[in-house]
């Protein structure tokens, strides 16, 4: 027998694992929520103890929740109800009371990585007796939901919770959700063609591979009683598009993906060998942590290699190091295996055989077995324990990958004693934070090649083609999607090696769009001429002579925009800009309410996608050479993103009744479209501050005080008081106005005011050059009014 007599008393060790499942199909199916189902398995945990479960239930001091997708990400929702404490709500069906509750964050490699935290804090005397779980009732919760006998799932819990947030800081991006890329298939998709082109394999070479990978893995689901999918299925089987296994994105096909509709709920149960002997728990259930590390990849653009995850490779080595082993001395492997790549990409940098004889899953995976949300590789330790105990001396790896092959969390178990063994996860992360990354092009134009892509395919028969390539003209990265029209780059994709072809890219200001060719784009997205049309849904425009006057005209929305409003002010404003005849600009809003209310948050709010023009908010706030003067003409309110516009005007006129607000903060927003910028450069610091961090109002009289604007008229007369400002700026010669803003915007940026002042503008000489320089010294000898011809 091996001896334990030496080991430190805080030594840590698992001594309990349990997974309980409630499959629709099954005769005995129970409807058990999440917490059911958790609650169950953690009675099965302190059950294989061979201990007293009460005795073990009162000595808990710590339970820790792996989060389920209901609750992972900002708005999920929860068709049959929720715990608003799910620790607690968990520890209070095993009789437990614990000192402290943790609601772990997002991510597959959560189970692993509180395994490791847990046993760590009891190694550090800072806990005695610690419980683990997780679960979901996914299929439960789309089974009945809606239905009029419908359970409810809903528990208010007591008592104090670390919530740790959902933990999803550089794992979703809006630049990523815009371009297509807002779930985990699509993402995957892209690692899994990157590596495919890389090894020089055909679709179908590729596709077999896959299905080679996953064919073994479906013979360990057959015959796991916990398994949400026990169907044995050959390679060519798995990797062939039916019916039934119909394309999701390229190159995936529904049964290599992971099974998300499952309901499983595993547990484990450590404590301190000293908690062990005074509770009873015989040293034949003991598991030791020998190994364990904790990695995070860069962000999916940040990565020098789509087809590879070194940063999950490190993490199994690092494991493995500290736990003084080699791959060749472990005995069952289990790797996380959502999609292939998670799996494949492991074993590339392992030199681990994808036909190892150990076998690369204890479960079955998550396309088999079942993708218990963040909680799969809970089963997987449970699993792992369960056979290191029946092979004594034996050790067995656990790698759990989180995100889009973003964390990696990695553990070596076995029977064999030994202390707590600290890691090296801190110092080899900063290493890999300090890893080269491609320079991102956040709006690409021109010439690229294709670095890797997928096809998203929906259910309906439509296709949508996701890029990530490299530009041409400088190497810089960028990701892309097709128009929904265009067969010709779909047929690129869908067919032979896409990776290394030629294609196009556009910028606009919903995202990148790519296709074949430059001629095929302009097809696709005829030029905009840059005049004025004779009507606009949102807009009213007026010319009268050199003057053109734009209202935003949704009164009934206080003249919020929304992306159809925006675009048509950005073609406005192309045309004012264009125009030589134009010299100066006015933007109202209809009506006595609203200059305007920003963003319209009740369109934001309908789900309907949000973007603005490249050139900003009402074409205006973005990039915009503002080289002709434009004056906001303030009626009413002017919040949020309509205070973010009066901003980017070069004037304000504002009633009396006007009243300007970064609101942002009051709706969980910002005032990203350059509130945030311009409102410090123009207001004192303190006020734009507080403005800024308060939502605050201020009148019209009080922005004119802080130089916000300029004039302030009568109420109802805004409109009047800016056409009489732009009657001085006419009166001035408009050629001199253009040089005058050219050379204000181009010495913004110098700190130095010499430096500033002999600025080399070519504004000056073109105006040395121009007609109108000659014309207004000629009128002034002449005694008479200058005849200003713009050029």
């Amino acid at each position: 027998m091996t001896d334990h007599s030496s080991l430190d008393p805080r030594t840590p060790v698992l001594v309990g694992v349990g997974q309980a499942s409630d499959r629709v199909d099954d005769p005995g199916y129970r409807q058990l929520s999440a917490v059911g189902l958790a609650a169950e398995a953690a009675r099965a945990a302190l059950a294989d103890t061979a201990a007293d479960p009460a005795a073990l239930g009162a000595a808990i001091d710590t339970v820790a929740g792996v989060r389920q997708f209901e609750i992972s990400t900002p708005g999920a929702s929860a068709p049959l109800g929720r715990s608003d404490n799910y620790p607690r709500s968990v520890a209070a069906r095993v009789g437990a009371v614990p000192g402290r509750a943790i609601l772990e964050v997002s991510g597959g490699q959560s189970p692993q990585h509180l395994v490791t935290e847990l046993a760590r804090t009891i190694a550090e005397g800072r806990s005695e007796v610690a419980l683990a779980f997780g679960s979901e009732a996914i299929s439960t919760a789309r089974r009945l939901a809606g239905a009029e006998d419908a359970p409810d799932f809903t528990e208010h819990v007591g008592g104090d919770l670390e919530d740790r947030g959902f933990g999803l800081k550089g794992l979703m991006s809006r630049h990523l959700a815009s371009h297509g890329l807002t779930d985990a298939p699509s993402q995957y998709a892209l690692f899994d063609n990157a590596r495919r082109a890389r090894l020089g394999q055909s679709r179908e070479e590729y596709a077999l591979t896959m299905g080679e990978l996953f064919a073994p893995f479906t013979k360990v689901a057959a015959n796991n009683p916990h398994a949400a999918a026990p169907v044995e299925r050959s390679a060519r089987e798995l990797a062939t598009p039916t019916e039934r296994n119909r394309p999701i994105a390229d190159p995936y096909t529904r049964f290599l993906v992971a099974r998300d509709q499952v309901n499983q709920g595993a547990a484990v149960l450590l404590m301190s060998v000293a908690a062990a002997r005074w509770l009873g728990v015989a040293q034949d259930r003991w598991v030791f942590l020998h190994g364990h590390a904790d990695l995070r990849e860069r962000e999916l653009m940040d990565r020098a290699d789509l087809s590879a995850a070194p940063a999950s490779v490190l993490a199994v080595r690092h494991a493995l190091e500290v736990a003084g082993r080699t791959l060749d001395e472990i005995t069952t492997l289990d790797l996380y295996s959502c999609f292939p790549i998670a799996v494949s990409a492991v074993c590339d940098g392992l030199g681990l055989a994808p036909d190892d004889p150990r076998g690369l899953t204890l479960t079955g995976g998550l396309p088999f077995f079942g993708g218990a949300g963040n909680n799969y590789s809970m089963h997987a330790v449970a699993e792992t324990v369960t056979r290191l105990r029946a092979e004594p001396g034996a050790f067995g790896l656990v790698g759990a990958n989180g995100g889009t092959l973003s964390k990696y969390s990695a553990g070596i178990y076995s029977t064999t004693p030994t202390g707590w063994r600290a890691d090296r996860s801190a110092e080899l992360q900063a290493g890999i934070d300090g890893w080269d990354a491609p320079v991102e092009a956040l709006q690409a134009d021109g010439p690229a090649t294709v670095e890797t892509w997928t096809v998203k395919h929906g259910r309906n028969g439509s296709r949508t083609g996701v890029v990530v390539g490299r530009l041409e003209a400088d190497g810089r990265r960028f990701v892309a999607m097709t128009h929904r029209d265009d067969e010709e780059i779909l047929e690129l994709l869908t067919t032979g090696e896409p990776v290394g072809s030629r294609v196009h890219v556009r910028s606009f200001g919903f995202g990148n769009r790519v296709t074949t060719t430059g001629s095929r784009m302009d097809e696709l997205f005829p030029p905009r001429p840059a005049v004025l049309r004779d009507d606009y849904e949102h807009v009213l425009v007026r010319r009268d002579g050199h003057l053109l006057e734009v209202t935003i005209n949704r009164p009934q929305a206080r003249n919020s925009l929304h992306p159809a409003a925006n675009d048509e002010l950005d073609e406005v404003f192309d045309a004012y800009f264009a125009d030589p005849d134009l010299w100066v600009a006015i933007l109202t809003g209809a009506g006595d309410k609203a200059f305007s209310a920003g963003n319209d948050l009740v369109y934001s709010a309908s789900g309907k996608p949000m973007w603005v023009p490249k050139n900003g908010f009402a074409g205006l706030t973005g990039r915009r050479d503002m080289t002709k003067p434009v004056i906001a003409a303030v009626n009413g309110f002017a919040m949020g993103g309509g205070c973010e516009i009066a901003l980017a005007c070069h004037l304000v006129v504002a009633d009396d009744t006007a009243t300007f607000a970064l609101s942002e903060v009051k709706v969980g927003l910002v005032a990203g479209a350059g509130g945030l910028v311009r409102l410090p450069r123009t207001v004192p610091p303190t006020v734009a501050t507080e403005m800024i961090l308060t939502g605050r109002r201020v009148t019209a009289t009080e922005a004119h005080g802080y130089g916000l604007v300029n004039r302030v008229v009568p109420a109802g007369t805004a409109l009047e008081g800016a056409r009489e400002l732009a009657a001085e700026i006419l009166d001035g010669s408009p050629t001199s106005v253009r040089a005058s803003l050219q050379i204000m915007n181009e010495t913004a940026g110098i700190t130095d005011t010499v430096d500033a002042v002999h600025h080399p503008s070519p504004a000056l000489d073109e105006l040395l050059l121009s007609e109108d320089g000659a014309e207004g010294v000629r009128a002034f000898a002449e005694k008479r009014r200058p005849v200003w011809r713009n050029r």
